[in-house]
């Protein structure tokens, strides 16, 4: 019988994921030369090589990742065993650690919490923002429950170690001066639109999702200035300085200078999805969680339909 040994093989697929021997001992506070150790004392125990020389680093051989699918299955079991065992020590109970986009937090976290506060007091929610390429990190670190992210920067549903979650399609409105000509306009279409000055950030999400949303009304969107946060955003909107998109669940930001509209047709969205370590998802205060985030998302929804 071949010796499966189960911290070698997350250090196998911490390299996956990281890249580098020194990235790998970077996430798992270990030295490069442990991390080697311990993963030539894999190979030895399983009988096949799991790393070959590529230049300077190394890469997973074939029987490496022939491993790491079969170990992917593992570590789900090995997290509904967790989750069945948390559920008989503490039932819905204690600390679940949430890591959310920063429009995310106050729209859907911090409601959610809320609804648990009162209706499971057993729980202790601890909530980090965090984009999404550190909520994934530290998901797959297991130093957060759960992690919320826009769905174009989640990893796919072929990602073998995370079970994604839909929650939430939210809206793209168009926000402009309050003085702009078309503020008022009916029937008004993100095309029309098309010679107006831009604000969106210079890279990351919101530049991608902006020139998508703009591409497929039939445009390039000229970017005047760039800005990451909505507060930037909409104070240089009520000066006079450009247009942006504003996603819905940034509603809290919007100033008295601008005019939000609700495009009439074509109008864009972005999906928010949840995600947890695969086989994690039916633990109690995760299923809590989820539950409530999904109760905050269908009010939204119906808000917005009324």
């Amino acid at each position: 019988m071949t010796e499966w040994d189960i911290k070698k093989l997350r250090i196998l697929r911490t390299l996956r994921d990281r890249g580098t021997v020194t990235a790998t001992a970077e996430a798992l506070l270990m030295t490069p030369s442990a991390v080697s150790q311990q993963l030539t004392n894999l190979a030895r125990q399983l009988g096949v090589p799991l790393l070959e020389a590529h230049g300077r680093r190394v890469r997973l051989t074939d029987a490496a990742h022939l491993v790491l699918r079969h170990a992917e299955a593992v570590f789900a079991q090995l997290e509904r065993a967790d989750a069945e065992l948390a559920a008989q020590r503490h039932g819905a109970a204690g600390r679940i650690r949430i890591a959310a986009f920063s429009t995310a937090v106050p729209a859907l976290v911090v409601p959610a919490v809320r609804l648990l506060a009162a209706e499971r007091p057993g729980l202790d929610p601890r909530v980090r923002e965090a984009e999404a390429a550190e909520a994934y990190e530290l998901l797959a670190a297991a130093d957060v429950d759960l992690a919320l992210s826009l769905a174009a920067h989640a990893p796919t549903a072929r990602d073998a170690r995370f079970t994604r979650v839909p929650l939430l399609a939210d809206p793209l409105d168009l926000a402009l001066p309050a003085g702009h000509p078309l503020a008022a306009a009916p029937g008004l279409r993100l095309a029309d639109l098309s010679g107006e000055p831009w604000i969106f950030g210079g890279s990351g999400p919101w530049s991608e999702i902006t020139t998508a949303a703009c591409e497929a009304a039939g445009f390039v969107p000229e970017q005047a200035h760039s800005a990451a946060g909505w507060t930037a955003i909409l104070a240089m909107v009520e000066a006079g300085m450009g247009v942006a998109l504003v996603p819905r669940m940034a509603a809290a930001e919007r100033r008295a200078g601008v005019v939000t509209r609700v495009l009439a047709a074509d109008q864009p969205r972005r999906h928010v999805v949840a995600a947890v370590r695969r086989g994690a998802e039916d633990g109690p205060a995760v299923a809590a969680v989820l539950g409530a985030l999904h109760r905050v998302a269908a009010d939204r929804e119906t808000f917005r339909k009324n």
